[in-house]
């Protein structure tokens, strides 16, 4: 690869040296991608949007026990989250929806005015990150988890499995308003929309859904844990640039 890049270097030099012309391949090498735009130059931004119901929830789940050794905190923990472990496959979730995501030990001290810190205990963690995929039974489920010990808890995190269909109609969206947009421009100008000249993407987002105030105090009222999917929104951002005449 090296030789063949320095034999084309010495075809170059040659050439030029000689008053001669570049051989196509290296002019094909080194030229790039132009346009060139005859009449006035329009760039438009747009963004695309449409929404979506999640369908999967992703929930910390985990076991903080406390002992007067480290070893007795660690078989507390361990004792405890195989019992999560346990209640997590009856419910049926899968394997490889379970990914453990934290395990800790740590002292625990006692402090005093001019007193050294004396060591009074540990504490053990223990976490797993748990993808509910059947969003309507994950409040049942995390109910089922602290009755066999779990005692922390943190999400959750409501998200689209496979967010890509929702993404292409977003992106469909943002190419028809950046044309609707282009086409407002010409004719507020007295002019025409000759071509497209280039489309860039700057990203698809998926927004996190925001729940509505009623859906939050009734799940707070209510005796039974409940998730509500809500409505999460994705977005697609377009660069455009149009020529005008």
């Amino acid at each position: 690869m090296g030789n063949g890049n320095n034999d084309m270097m010495k075809q170059i030099l040659v050439a030029v040296l000689l008053g001669g012309a570049v051989p196509a391949a290296a002019s094909a090498q080194q030229s790039t991608i132009t346009q060139t735009i005859a009449g006035t130059r329009l760039d438009i931004s747009a963004t695309g949007e449409t929404t979506r119901v999640p369908d999967v929830a992703v929930i910390s789940a985990g076991v903080v026990s406390r002992a007067v050794t480290a070893s007795a905190a660690l078989q507390e923990t361990a004792d405890r989250m195989a019992r999560v472990r346990t209640a997590l496959k009856r419910a049926g979730i899968a394997d490889r929806d379970i990914q453990t995501s934290n395990v800790s030990l740590n002292p625990e001290y006692r402090y005093a005015d001019n007193q050294p810190p004396q060591l009074t205990g540990y504490t053990a963690s223990n976490q797993v990150t748990v993808r509910f995929r059947d969003i309507g039974n994950s409040g049942a489920v995390l109910d089922a988890l602290v009755a066999q010990g779990a005692n922390q808890i943190n999400g959750p995190t409501l998200t689209i499995d496979r967010p890509e269909a929702a993404l292409d109609e977003a992106r469909a969206n943002a190419v028809a308003i950046g044309r609707a947009r282009a086409e407002l421009y010409a004719r507020s100008l007295g002019m025409r929309v000759a071509r497209l000249v280039s489309v860039a993407e700057s990203g698809g987002d998926v927004l996190p859904p925001q729940p509505p105030m009623p859906m939050m105090m009734a799940r707070a009222e209510a005796a039974q844990t409940k998730i509500d999917p809500g409505e999460q929104k994705l977005q697609v951002s377009l660069a455009m640039t149009f020529e005008l005449q």
